[in-house]
């Protein structure tokens, strides 16, 4: 039997009101949890481009599957709409805690991440065809203006679409973090539903139907009121089991989450995003087969790092003799204040940032290469400590674009070198950044340094990371025109480019000059 038309409680204008102000908060609750599913996958799993092009096409298609799924529910809409929005609220809302748990403790998320997006999905596409049903019986107008109703509809639906996409990335994740933004927009949209079907239509549901949607929503907010009470303590634990149990400092930026682990007189290592950047065992040993190479072939009075805000590679640069300056950019400064305030990360970088040869930007490093950076002159030695390829949005940032730029700032006989990424665990991406820097219009020598420590690392690397294997790091040395040949041998008997010690030169393999060059428009990167 199909609802009656529900006693004026309001009238129609206030009623039709009320429903398009739940539309508005609904889509912008539906698009945080969308949102949120894509960020935490990203730096979960990796590979940001397929993870997005996952949740969005499954979360489409379910959206599709819900809609009609809805047609069952048109002799009870009210209800109907009550409970799908509380549970919408609880699945959303807890799914950032549930995903982040299966790979805490189960080392992957894709199967979580899937079947969410899928539950999420079929959630939000039933709520557009019950919201029409309800507007139609709230609205006299609606009876005769089918496509304005619709078009009511809608339009809340993407403006609150548009405020929650923008309020996710500028307000919840800095503000709240993840979790605790998830479970905050489950509890708005349990209110907003519970809300909406209680005050204009509670008259007209009978009293099982009322007490059923009061006791649903209720339940729904106390989970999600306990998670948040508890999503502290969630974190240590789960930061324990990623990381082990030496976290010092875990911070998250605007631009990143910020691990330090390292208590006890134990060696310090930091985690950008859940992936290794400094190890405390290896951090001397990389950071001068970054550095000195491109140092030691020629004048380096002026140096550029790019990235690096860690501070290592500036302290490799001015330990150099005879270098004047260092530009360093940096895209995070929350990192910085770290670099410059944390003892053991200060101490690592020999206090870097204390040292008046160092000035710091904070800035894209693609973006500032194109605008102030083309401004400030030219620089002997230009050092790319950046994340590794294929990692989040660091893929234009080994693109031959990228490299164009920086080759333009480059002094006369001055050489650029690029951390490319491990060649033992992704050899073709190495050789790709060889084949990118060589597009840009420079000649490139290749060469590895190798670690003392294992190749597994936290965060999305440790599933394919051998635990057996000893970490390498690839390297790539340009100039225009030909950087000197490498010198083997801690002597140096010869002339060239001195490695340091644990460093040795590649031979590019077979079939390394049909690798293509990646760019802007054509990555070639993926984790």
């Amino acid at each position: 039997m199909i609802e009656p038309l529900p006693a004026p409680v309001s009238s129609p204008r206030s009623g039709r009101f009320l429903v398009l102000a739940v539309v508005f908060i609904c889509a912008a609750c539906g698009l945080v949890y969308e949102l949120e599913l894509v960020a935490l996958a990203s730096y979960l799993i990796g590979d940001s481009v397929t993870q997005a092009s996952v949740v969005l096409s499954v979360m489409v298609f379910a959206m599709g599957v819900g809609s009609l799924l809805a047609k069952r529910l048109r002799c009870r809409a009210a209800v109907g709409f009550g409970l799908i929005e509380a549970a919408l609220a609880l699945v959303g809302g807890c799914s950032a805690i549930a995903l982040y748990a299966t790979f805490a403790w189960f080392g992957g998320s894709r199967y979580a991440l899937v079947a969410f997006s899928l539950a999420i999905g079929i959630l939000i596409g039933a709520e557009i065809p019950l919201l029409m049903t309800l507007i139609q019986r709230v609205s006299r107008r609606a009876a005769g203006d089918v496509i304005g109703t619709v078009a009511d509809l809608f339009a809340a639906d993407y403006v609150g679409a548009l405020v929650g996409g923008l309020a996710f990335p500028f307000l919840l994740l800095p503000q709240l973090g993840q979790l605790t933004a998830a479970l905050l927009t489950g509890a708005v949209n349990a209110v907003a539903g519970g809300s909406l079907v209680l005050l204009l239509f509670g008259r007209d549901l009978s009293p099982r139907a009322r007490w059923t949607l009061i006791g649903a929503n209720a339940a729904v907010l106390a989970v999600l009121a306990l998670t948040t009470a508890l999503v502290g303590d969630f974190e240590q634990a789960a930061r324990r089991a990623v990381y082990g149990g030496q976290v010092r400092v875990a911070v998250q930026t605007r631009v990143q989450e910020v691990v330090l682990t390292g208590t006890g007189g134990s060696p310090l290592d930091l985690f950008l995003d859940g992936r290794l950047r400094i190890d405390g065992r290896d951090a001397a040993r990389y950071r001068a087969a970054l550095v000195a190479p491109a140092l030691d072939a020629g004048p380096h009075g002026r140096v550029l790092i790019l990235g690096g805000g860690d501070g290592l590679a500036a302290r490799e640069a001015l330990s150099h003799p005879g270098v004047r300056s260092v530009t360093l950019v940096e895209i995070d400064p929350g990192l910085v204040q770290l670099a410059r305030e944390d003892p053991q990360l200060a101490a690592l970088n020999g206090h870097a940032y204390r040292d008046p040869r160092l000035r710091t930007v904070i800035a894209d490093a693609f973006g500032w290469l194109r605008g102030d950076g083309y401004a400030s002159g030219s620089y002997d030695a230009i050092v790319s400590d950046l994340p590794d390829p294929g990692i989040t949005a660091s893929t234009k940032l080994y693109s031959q674009e990228f490299y164009g730029l920086a080759a333009r700032l480059l002094a006369p006989g001055g050489r650029l070198v690029v951390h490319a990424g491990p060649v033992a665990a992704r050899p073709r991406t190495f050789w790709t950044v060889a084949a990118t820097v060589r597009a840009a219009g420079l000649t490139t020598v290749e060469y590895r340094a190798t670690g003392s420590g294992a190749g597994f690392t936290a965060g999305p690397d440790r599933a394919s990371a051998s635990p057996k294997s000893p970490r390498d790091w690839g390297f790539v040395l340009a100039a225009r025109p030909a950087p000197r040949p490498f010198t083997t041998g801690a002597a140096g008997a010869r002339s060239g480019v001195r490695l340091p010690l644990g460093s040795e030169p590649l031979a590019p393999p077979r079939g390394a000059d049909a690798v293509p060059p990646s760019t802007l428009v054509h990555p070639r990167y993926a984790d």
